[in-house]
């Protein structure tokens, strides 16, 4: 291989604009910027005799088509997720504490122990559905935590509550990492981040959703003796069930045994794949140096800080958003309805992000850029007396927080090469941000009503420390390492190696240049 190219490349390959012929000829380049593979590494081309732009028009049809089979489905999942992770919060309005006799302290408590299970479990996740494959290992975990779920709402004290928040966090550890890892298996990486803000932006929608739904939900109050917050936790787990089964035939496998392609459309999506170099276009058995040279990478950790600012917050965001507008001084159900607004706007901006991204191939740039808006509108929420004020401050929040989940786990993706490294270092990565759920789930405290000046405080730092000093840090330090690459200060990495043992590198390839 020979490279020659600028410090801002990053590893992507050509736009999909581009056509599969110049796939073939330019990996991982913009334009004016080259790394040549030679025909013969490439799997063999099954549309060799058509022109240019039959090749390009196929190549866009298959796109869609893996679009259509992956992306809608996938989303529905972790909406179910989200909300089933978070609908305590929307519980808590409708008397939750009360029914169980639950101090403030032991409220915190049920939220903090999903995230201790939930983040424990999470680096092994992505080695699992590796073996286990996505068809089966998904569906599984989906009907375990529906049905959890569902044991939510029959408890009838503190313990009972804790042990199910516990299972929950065990059974929906798979699913975030897991989808990720299992999407970027499939794409480009300069196609990757508008379908993982897609995905992720189901999170988003969870939050108008969920409101909406909970405020439906609670009208069944009294029905069979059960109040209107428990009929919330049966209701949404029966429906994570029946998704779960239904997930045994719309869930499939990676693109080497996926059933809904020919054998001819798998050999071009591998062609694709090996052509954007992607170690996931090929097989590769699990070792333990996987794992090691995930977790002897100091990107890996400087990527856990900038996911921990976003995902502390995140949490915080949407487990007391509807409390957060209740203590403005709304009812119940108008603090449910009125949540909707804010998670709706970051969802939009999750996707436009999403889709920046892809077409500039610049990460980094588009967490800073919205972790001042996180930063602009907390501080109007630590800062502010109007509700007015402060609401608008909630749309601010959502708009910083959202966009930045998505993006910095695309931007891992990017710049992290290996299948098992890939997913371990994303498993690493989401599950220590997710460990901050704890953090994230003790800082509203009641006794802090209704300004909550303290819990905005920690986020507020969450966001600026972690999100912004993180992403400026790591957009510094990979610029810096694609420069070295540049001038061949990293060329005697491949010196005395065969052309596969410098493919085994992976991101440590000295023609490996890294998404700022």
């Amino acid at each position: 291989m020979k490279g020659n190219l600028d410090s801002d490349s990053g590893g992507s390959s050509s736009s999909s604009g581009h056509s599969p012929l110049e796939d073939e000829e330019t990996i991982g380049a913009k334009p004016g910027e080259f790394v040549t593979v030679a025909y013969d590494a490439l799997p063999s081309d099954p549309d060799a005799h058509l022109s240019e732009a039959e090749r390009a028009k196929i190549d866009r049809r298959l796109v869609w088509k893996i679009d259509l089979r992956l992306i809608p489905w996938l989303s529905l999942l972790y909406l179910a997720s989200f909300i089933d992770r978070t609908n305590i919060g929307n519980a808590r309005l409708d008397g939750l504490e009360k029914s169980l006799h639950l101090t403030a302290g032991q409220y915190n408590a049920c939220l903090s122990i999903f995230f201790v299970s939930y983040a424990l479990f999470e680096p092994v996740t992505n080695i699992l559905i590796k073996r286990l494959r996505p068809s089966v290992f998904i569906p599984i975990i989906m009907v375990v935590w529906g049905i959890v779920m569902v044991t939510m709402g029959l408890t009838h004290n503190y313990q009972g509550m804790m042990v199910a928040r516990w299972w929950l966090g065990f059974a929906e550890a798979g699913l975030f990492p897991g989808i990720n890892y299992y999407l970027s298996c499939w794409y480009k990486r300069s196609e990757f981040g508008i379908r993982a803000a897609i995905f992720f932006s189901a999170a988003a929608v969870s939050g108008s959703f969920g409101g909406l739904l909970a405020a439906a939900i609670r009208q069944m109050d009294g029905i069979g003796n059960k109040r209107g917050w428990a009929w919330i936790f049966i209701l949404e787990g029966l429906a994570t069930v029946l998704i779960g089964f239904a997930s045994f035939w719309l869930v499939y496998d990676f693109p080497d045994a996926a059933t809904f392609l020919n054998d001819t459309d798998r050999q071009r999506v591998l062609r694709r794949l090996k052509a954007d170099q992607q170690s996931s276009a090929e097989p590769e058995s699990f070792r333990m140096n996987c794992i090691w040279a995930s977790i002897k990478d100091w990107k890996t950790w400087l990527y856990a800080t900038i996911y921990m600012g976003c995902d502390g917050a995140l949490y915080a965001f949407s487990l007391f958003l509807p409390t957060i507008i209740k203590a403005l001084g709304y009812t119940s159900t108008k603090a449910q309805l009125l949540s909707v607004p804010p998670y709706a706007a970051g969802a939009l901006l999750t996707i436009t992000i999403g889709a920046l991204a892809d077409r500039t191939r610049q990460r980094g740039i588009y967490n800073i850029f919205c972790s001042l808006l996180g930063i602009a509108g907390f501080s109007m929420l630590l800062a502010g007396t109007s509700p007015r004020l402060q609401y608008v401050g909630t749309f601010l929040g959502a708009l910083g927080i959202y966009p930045c989940i998505a993006n910095t786990i695309v931007w891992v993706s990017n710049n992290t090469e290996g299948v098992y490294k890939r997913g371990v270092t994303m498993g690493f990565v989401i599950g220590w941000g997710n460990l901050n759920g704890v953090v994230s789930s003790n800082i509203y405290q009641y006794k802090d009503r209704p300004l909550y000046r303290p819990g905005h405080a920690v986020v507020l730092g969450y966001l600026t420390v972690f999100l912004l000093g993180g992403s400026c840090l790591q957009y510094c330090l990979l610029r810096r390492e694609n420069a070295k690459r540049r001038a061949g200060a990293r060329a005697h990495w491949a010196e005395g190696k065969t052309e596969d043992e410098v493919h085994a590198l992976g991101d440590k390839r000295p023609g490996f240049y890294y998404t700022l």
